[in-house]
């Protein structure tokens, strides 16, 4: 057995197949390219709000024991501000409806335009883990050396 699960996908926008979905940009890349399913550009204002747009499909990954991740495309992010609205999106391993991609233009001067079929965000595939989680009560004890200092305690 491989360990890898086998992932289902259901086409929504027949336009897919003919942008060259799906496909991984080289055969070492991490993350599957993410079209944008528009029917007409989209222009998307500086640090106005972010708008959600059809990947085109829905995953079925099934395995509780993997996830999808969506991530921003760094060139046009670094470039142009084209983040995604929340960050990374997660895929849980039930969700079974249409992929969203939330996209945001982060810059503070010049718009972003987004045009039908554009390669905009990545689905990354990666094992999961449930740890066991246990409650505790009392007071703290005394830990590690960095303690509980927080954002910059490391002094790195």
């Amino acid at each position: 057995m491989s360990g890898l699960p086998e992932v289902g996908l259901r086409l929504l926008d027949p336009r897919l197949t003919s942008w060259g979905f799906p496909r991984w940009g080289t055969a070492a890349s991490a993350g599957l390219d993410l079209y944008a399913c528009l029917d007409a550009p989209l222009i998307l204002p500086p640090r106005a709000q972010p708008a959600l747009i059809p990947a085109g499909f829905s995953v079925l990954i099934r395995d509780p024991d993997w996830c999808g991740l969506i991530f921003p495309r760094s060139g046009r992010g670094h470039r142009e501000g084209l983040v995604l609205g929340n960050g990374t999106g997660v895929i849980d391993a039930d969700y079974e409806g249409p992929l969203m991609i939330s996209a945001w233009n982060r810059g503070d001067a010049e718009p972003v335009q987004i045009a039908p079929g554009e390669r905009i965000a990545q689905l990354v595939f990666t094992r999961i883990t449930r740890p066991v989680l246990t409650v505790l009560e009392g007071a703290p004890g005394p830990g590690s050396e960095r303690g509980a200092g927080g954002f910059g305690s490391s002094g790195r």
